[in-house]
């Protein structure tokens, strides 16, 4: 025959257990508890640079809590990159990624130090840059199909520049020729001010320019726009149309920025993040900011996110292998 315990027993059995679960709750420390670090993995200065800053300032409004940058560069972002992936998954360290690290390194490089698709969680987009096609003026071409008329009728003889092999300038000008069925002569520069430069003094026919730096040139008429690589109109070029408006649809090439964690993030986290960024960058004053550094605001879902890089990646690896393009 059992017999119940005395009342006191139950009574001290409770309140123990009560104290327990306050104890376990107050260990459950909020999210963010600490400063939080956006690994920016390039030297400062810069899109990928001024993105991060952007991302620090969005963080420590949405959180009431200090988000840094920390400017990690060596070996074109992947050493960034890597720390991420390596780090801590508990939301207080996150990558500014760019096009570079998430989507043509994979592409270029036969062994990484990261997967992208494996060691990240995506939080959202942030925005994009894109190019321009522009001529030099003695190039006898006013618009996209003239200028593939032009390329089809002198095959080998035009040349682009480019700010290095495996560039978007580069990957851009691939692009053009596989989807119109023309070969140019790439030539590669150190650096997009001298790809442009070269262009300008007649050295180059023409050339896929960042969309900021190229802007003032055209603008001046030194140089001709045709078009731009972007999905939609650029806000920086409104009156310039699209490859697609042009009669070339398939070429769009862009610079993405996003957020990402390491994999094992929790999905609440993540969410957090998400929520907190979307709201913090959806405003005009963000907007107008993005349009002076040359890029367009675009923000996501982590999933829109994911399946970005997924496609991007897949595009531009067929590009480069049919291609034969080489990392330098």
């Amino acid at each position: 025959m059992k017999v119940a315990p005395p009342v006191g027993v139950l009574c001290a059995s409770v309140v123990m257990l009560l104290a327990f679960e306050a104890r376990a709750q107050s260990g459950a420390q909020p999210f963010p508890n600490r400063p939080m670090r956006i690994v920016v993995p390039y030297l400062p200065g810069g899109g990928n640079d001024n993105m991060g800053r952007l991302i620090a300032q969005k963080l420590t409004e949405g959180f009431k809590q200090q988000a840094i940058v920390d400017n990690r560069g060596g070996a074109a972002g992947r050493l960034g990159a890597e720390h991420v992936a390596k780090s801590a998954p508990d939301g207080h360290t996150l990558l500014m990624g760019g096009s570079t690290v998430m989507i043509t390194a994979p592409a270029l490089y036969a062994a990484l130090p990261y997967d992208v698709q494996k060691d990240f969680a995506t939080v959202t987009t942030v925005g994009y840059t894109s190019y321009v096609l522009v001529l030099h003026p003695a190039v006898p071409a006013q618009d996209v199909k003239q200028f593939i008329t032009l390329a089809r009728s002198r095959p080998g003889a035009l040349n682009y520049s480019s700010s290095g092999s495996g560039g978007p300038a580069h990957l851009a000008g691939e692009l053009f020729q596989s989807l119109t069925k023309t070969k140019m002569v790439h030539v590669p520069y150190k650096g997009g001010s001298a790809a442009l430069v070269s262009l300008i003094g007649g050295e180059i026919d023409l050339t896929f320019g960042n969309i900021q730096p190229t802007t003032p040139v055209v603008r001046s008429g030194r140089l001709r726009a045709l078009a731009v690589t972007s999905a939609k109109r650029s806000s920086i070029l409104p009156d310039v149309p699209t490859f697609a408006e042009g009669g070339l649809p398939g070429l769009e090439v862009s610079i993405y920025y996003g957020v990402l964690a390491p994999a094992a993030t929790p999905a609440d986290i993540i969410a957090r993040l998400n929520a907190v960024l979307v709201k913090g960058l959806n405003t005009p004053e963000t907007r107008k900011r993005l349009e002076t550094d040359g890029a367009e605001l675009m923000t996501s879902t982590p999933e829109e996110f994911a399946r970005l890089i997924r496609t991007e990646t897949e595009k531009w690896g067929r590009i480069i292998k049919a291609a034969g393009i080489k990392p330098e």
